[in-house]
């Protein structure tokens, strides 16, 4: 049996429906679909693989939008998922390099890795494209990287990997949403990172093109 309605509960039901014309359970009915297409739109996302990636980030005090994303494959192997967020679209390297402002990139795994491959890996992408000059440069947070992954015994299928880079920090580095490294504050590192996808010799070419958006 319903509860009555106090008088209070009818007198706001009388006051919606003078105002609104309507009944109040149909004003309600209206404000409920209201909601959940706005909750929608917040929370919409680009599905992959069967991972899903928001299509919005917040990262430092800035809002950053999907450039872009894709699989990575070893050679038949499907390894991880990854996208690119940037603050505007962009479509080609040197304009990524050139952008102001923060910028991300988010990996979820497809299958299980050894953090020693997976770091091995990254080490391999950044001297592939890389100049020797610029590698001298960058030793000292190469070293820090590679700590990182040595202080995550196993990247595992589902785990998520986010690289950020946010201006007057530097780049930070986040497993599962938990910061695994200190802040590197030399932004030719994180352009250096970037590169490992972006650039002349990249991981994987099918994979580049997705995350400059040029397959969508």
């Amino acid at each position: 049996m319903k509860r009555p309605l106090s008088f209070l509960e009818r007198t706001y039901n009388l006051v919606a429906e003078m105002k609104l014309g309507i009944p109040m359970s149909r004003a309600l009915a209206i404000l409920g679909v209201a909601v959940a297409l706005a909750s929608g739109s917040v929370a919409s996302a680009v599905e992959i693989a069967g991972v899903k990636l928001d299509e919005t980030a917040r990262v430092g005090d800035q809002d950053l939008k999907l450039n872009g994303a894709g699989i990575r494959y070893k050679v038949i192997f499907k390894v991880y998922v990854a996208g690119l967020y940037l603050a505007e679209r962009k479509t080609n390297l040197p304009d990524i390099l050139a952008l102001p402002g923060a910028k991300r990139v988010t990996l979820v795994m497809l299958r299980d890795v050894d953090s020693d491959s997976f770091g091995q890996a990254f080490m391999d992408g950044i001297r592939k494209n890389s100049e020797i000059a610029e590698r001298a440069k960058l030793v000292s947070q190469m070293l820090t990287f590679g700590q990182m992954f040595a202080s995550v015994p196993e990247i595992k299928k589902g785990d998520v990997l986010i690289v950020d880079w946010i201006p007057g920090a530097g780049t930070i580095c986040q497993h599962n949403g938990k910061k695994i490294s200190e802040f590197i504050p030399d932004v030719a590192f994180y352009n250096a990172l970037l590169k490992i996808w972006l650039g002349r010799n990249p991981a994987d070419n099918r994979l580049k093109t997705a995350m400059l958006g040029e397959n969508s």
